[in-house]
């Protein structure tokens, strides 16, 4: 498999009650181990893991550069992953496991400053939320687009 131009940058939740950490063990365990435990994946669902408390820990090693090489390939998008770079923030479910917007303030402001300065260095690429991709469903749990344009994005 060859390098792709990334075309999108795809923001996920990690579909957990709000305020409930996840670890990325968690998550390389939810997608990489076989099933029933797992999904049974090569790789997890996404580059970067926004936690509670605002931190951003790398799970995909990276190049930072506008290409999808194959290494960077992160499964979180059905038919987009070789054009994508997938985050994750922890979270996007109330206490019954509904939908909802659980970003903590840290959170807002870590995916404000991760996507700003993405914006910047590859204004080419289109952000969007995972069930913008594969409608149907409900992740990252609040509405992108919408927030794209209050952050002072427009696409």
């Amino acid at each position: 498999m060859m390098s792709k131009p990334i075309k999108y940058l795809v923001i996920h939740c990690t579909a957990t009650p709000e305020g409930r950490e996840v670890s990325s063990a968690e998550i390389r365990r939810w997608h990489t181990s076989p099933p029933p435990a797992g999904r049974g994946w090569k790789q997890v669902g996404y580059t970067d893991l926004f936690h509670l408390d605002g931190r951003v820990e790398r799970l995909v090693k990276n190049n930072e550069d506008a290409q999808v090489d194959p290494w960077e390939v992160t499964n979180g998008a059905t038919g987009y992953n070789s054009v994508s770079r997938h985050i994750v923030y922890v979270g996007g479910c109330d206490i019954r496991m509904n939908p909802k917007d659980t970003r903590t303030a840290a959170q807002r402001e870590a995916l404000k400053r991760y996507v700003l300065d993405f914006r910047r260095r590859f204004p080419q690429i289109r952000i969007v939320g995972h069930r913008e991709l594969n409608p149907g469903k409900d992740c990252p749990s609040f509405d992108v687009q919408k927030w794209l344009r209050e952050i002072g994005i427009r696409q």
